[in-house]
């Protein structure tokens, strides 16, 4: 990574992180390390909290303050100053915006870092507001944020391209039985969506919600009579739930960057995730929680690289891309998999912003491959800035 302060002008980066999700903790973390990373010679940086609410508040440039401390998460303060993008594509400002108040220009921005995870932000919102506003991001476009954040239509996409996949079934809200139905008909609507899923799954199935990361809302099931509660919980994050076959095998992820050339694709090591303890799988608390948790010999353990034979490992990465490619991804992404005894690849999710603490998988993959956090951030930044905004 370049040290030298840039001639004239520095490029000026609003990191925006939080959000209205489940995984505004989460967001708040990654972005700490992203904000504490940014080489400041090179860069002006201007960070853009997203309250729980929705707000878009101008925040503190402290990083410390969004780790995750003694077990608490993070948020956004959202007493900040509000801020509000403008809509004029040739003057891409951000604008004060304070009750009563004559509005404040805040200054022109050249690129956002979109650190948002889950819906309103990992999944094409965003996305679409920065289009709209003619302003380069790091990352994804539009179609490819919605579609691998929506489990349901990032499979029928990664089938299309003959890509591998587990079986699953989806349950939209309209199935669910409504509250004032009478309790006869509920019940028979119950068990008709548990039939349908007897039919084409063996147990254990994992429940998930369609539009959720993190782990959040997620429930591996092991008995029939189970199954509807399991529903109910995915429910409470997103009314459309996805029901997948659970995949024998070794959890194994591999990172995708788009070269500095724009052109080509790169991808990086493969990692493992072992969990140990009482986790039956990845959940949130495996994921974030694990080194302070109550449970006891609980640990996760983030294996870089994978111990996996040369010709599996290849096998991996040449569907990270081929993945990345079928839903149009760009800057970045995280493609997971399970890998079977016998090397068989099933392709799990694709992350067009995955977790990015300089302890997540994506940036210890990459660390191991040659590229530093630091230089893995400076990286998707210049990617950004060369993006043009609109149709590519």
């Amino acid at each position: 990574m370049m040290n030298s302060t840039l001639p004239g002008p520095k490029p000026r980066i609003a990191v925006v992180f939080g959000g209205r999700s489940s995984e505004h903790a989460i967001s708040c973390v990654s972005a700490g390390s992203v904000l504490r990373a940014i080489d400041r010679s090179r860069y002006d940086v201007v960070p853009i909290g997203i309250a729980v609410d929705g707000r878009w508040v101008l925040a503190a440039d402290e990083p410390d303050r969004l780790a995750i401390n003694a077990g608490v998460l993070p948020e956004v303060d959202p007493s900040g100053s509000a801020v509000v993008l403008g809509a004029d594509p040739t003057a891409r400002a951000l604008v004060l915006s304070a009750p009563g108040e004559v509005p404040g220009e805040l200054g022109r921005v050249d690129a956002v870092f979109p650190v948002l995870h889950g819906p309103y932000g990992e999944d094409g919102t965003i996305q679409g507001l920065l289009e709209l506003a003619g302003v380069p991001y790091v990352g994804s476009g539009v179609l490819s944020s919605a579609a691998s954040m929506d489990k349901a239509a990032m499979k029928v996409m990664l089938a299309g391209a003959g890509l591998p996949i587990g079986p699953y079934l989806v349950i939209a809200d309209r199935e669910w039985p409504l509250p004032n139905l009478p309790a006869a008909e509920a019940e028979a609507a119950l068990a008709g969506l548990v039939d349908r899923v007897r039919a084409s799954m063996a147990m254990p199935v994992f429940v998930k919600p369609a539009r959720a990361g993190s782990s959040v809302g997620i429930t591996k099931v092991k008995a029939w009579d189970d199954l509807v509660p399991a529903i109910a919980v995915a429910r409470t994050h997103d009314p459309k739930v996805v029901v997948e076959q659970a995949v024998p095998g070794r959890e194994i992820e591999c990172g995708v960057l788009e070269a500095v050339d724009g052109r080509d694709i790169e991808t990086s090591v493969c990692g493992e995730i072992v969990v140990h303890g009482a986790h039956e799988f990845y959940d949130f608390e495996a994921k974030y929680l694990s080194d302070g948790a109550s449970l006891p010999g609980d640990k996760t353990e983030l294996v870089v690289p994978a111990d996996l034979p040369p010709v599996v490992a290849t096998r991996v990465a040449t569907m990270a891309r081929a993945a990345f490619r079928a839903l149009g991804c760009e800057g970045f992404a995280r493609v997971d998999f399970f890998v079977d005894a016998d090397g068989a690849v099933t392709v799990n999710e694709v992350n067009t912003i995955p977790g990015f603490t300089p302890a997540s998988m994506f940036p210890l993959m990459w660390a191991a491959t040659g590229v530093d956090y630091p230089a893995l951030v400076d990286r998707l930044i210049g990617s950004a800035l060369r993006k043009r905004p609109g149709l590519r």
